[in-house]
């Protein structure tokens, strides 16, 4: 009697509850992405109650249209740099006043302020009182 048994062991894998999960996450990720707003920096620009007044070693007025002045002086933006550079090497302790108008694009404003970090200058950013 040559009777055989077999023993063999499946090696099959079910996939369909694996398919499953992967839906379920990509209805998740779907729904939740159209959740993010798409303006992640929100800025508000500061206002102040306070009267106290930095001393003016040296200051930068950005106007809406992108017109820069350095101490009064209209400047372009790529003269800037250079002429606060100068500033800072006759003054190591100055600090640099940024007068934005109202209305002026943020990016003007976080262009000031680079210079002054790569600079190693303090930016002060002027306020007007509240009425």
């Amino acid at each position: 009697m040559g009777l055989k048994r077999r023993n063999k062991v499946s090696a099959e894998f079910s996939m369909s509850s694996l398919t499953d999960i992967i839906f379920l996450l990509l209805i998740f990720f779907m729904l939740t992405s159209t959740l993010v707003s798409q303006n992640a920096l929100n800025l508000k620009l500061p206002s102040s109650n306070s009267t106290t007044v930095a001393p003016p070693s040296l200051s930068v007025s950005i106007k809406k249209n992108g017109n820069y002045y350095l101490n009064a002086n209209q400047v372009t933006a790529s003269k800037l740099r250079s002429g606060v550079r100068a500033k800072v090497q006759q003054d190591p302790k100055a600090s640099l006043t940024i007068a934005a108008e109202k209305g002026t694009p943020i990016e003007y404003v976080v262009a000031v302020m680079d210079i002054a970090n790569d600079l190693g200058i303090s930016a002060i950013l002027a306020t007007e009182p509240k009425k």
